[in-house]
């Protein structure tokens, strides 16, 4: 009998003009987010569904609005929220270039700017979005705390084993969906569900990141930063080759683990819109290791296909877990 899993495959739709080191406040385009259809055959002949967390230039733009209608009419997916700060009114001048970390932005000027995302996507398609990922995978303290407000249910920005100094760093994060502890959601109720990445070894991320505190600020960043390259396997297409995500597949499942959370850039399916896939060939490549992995998964596991706000619905709620309190307006 086959192990029964959970897929949830999401897309950051995004502009055009990141991975470059600029961050504009007006992107070049959102011509990439035509290319989805790329791969739209494989989700459909699956029957998976996909969980669209779309930008602000994306939401405003009446081209994107046409391509993601078709996606939530012809291919039941969810229109969720995906939070660029640079791009995404209002403006202030900020003390520090961008992509500016969001805990060292005032919380007024955050608030503000999840509420002109908010706003445009339920103009756009009448819906409030209820998932989320923060920009970069920011995903800070003053971010949790807002996020139940504007109604969110689900953030999918933690990617275990990731570090980064001076910003949200999430390298001891679960694998598995878990719920925000509620003193740092304001009493909100917040599933997180990180990206699928796994340790080729059970305990070796703890005792890297226990050394890795014991070490100056130096070899510290060197330690936990190569641990991502070096010692773990994930799912995410874009960063990891065919045999590292079927690897990372079956070991999270014979580790008990029961979702899978696999994740993509829209931009990355559009040659040259990023320095990883400069050409037709190698997104190309991308897509059929996409379409690979989707089929080897359909094969050897029960896979379900479900959205972040699906996925809300189904994980246990802990007793002492309150609901959210929504903004309104």
């Amino acid at each position: 009998m086959k192990r029964k899993l959970k897929l949830v495959i999401t897309v950051d739709v995004e502009e055009e003009g990141l991975f470059s080191g600029r961050y504009p406040r007006v992107p070049p385009g959102v011509h990439n987010v035509r290319e989805l259809g790329r791969i739209e055959r494989v989700t459909r002949d699956l029957g998976l569904p996909v969980t669209l967390l779309v930008t602000y230039p994306v939401a405003v733009d009446p081209e994107c609005g046409e391509v993601l209608d078709r996606w939530r009419r012809e291919l039941d997916a969810e229109i969720g929220a995906h939070l660029h700060p640079w791009s995404t009114p209002p403006f202030v001048n900020l003390p520090g270039p961008e992509p500016f970390p969001s805990d060292l932005m005032p919380e007024s000027l955050l608030e503000a700017k999840l509420e002109t995302l908010r706003t445009a996507i339920e103009r756009r398609w009448g819906v409030r979005p209820e998932s989320f990922r923060m920009g970069r995978f920011d995903l800070g303290p003053t971010v949790r705390r807002l996020l139940p407000t504007f109604g969110i249910l689900t953030d999918s920005s933690m990617v275990p084993f990731r570090f980064k100094p001076g910003g949200a760093s999430h390298f001891m994060s679960p694998n598995e969906p878990f719920w925000l502890d509620e003193g740092e959601t304001g009493g909100g109720r917040l599933l997180e569900v990180p990206l699928t990445q796994v340790a080729l070894m059970p305990n070796l991320a703890a005792r890297a990141y226990e050394l890795g505190l014991a070490l100056d600020k130096r070899r510290r960043f060197l330690l936990l930063s190569m641990f991502r390259t070096v010692a773990v396997v994930g799912i995410q297409p874009a960063w990891f080759p065919l045999a590292s995500m079927l690897w990372a597949a079956r070991l999270h499942g014979a580790r008990g683990g029961r979702v899978l959370t696999l994740f993509l850039h829209s931009s990355e399916l559009l040659p040259g819109a990023t320095p990883g896939y400069p050409s037709e060939a190698s997104v190309q490549r991308l897509t059929g290791r996409i379409r690979l992995f989707l089929q080897w998964l359909t094969n050897t596991y029960s896979i379900e296909g479900v959205t972040l706000s699906q996925l809300h619905s189904s994980v246990p709620t802990p007793l002492n877990q309150s609901s959210p309190g929504v903004r309104s307006g």
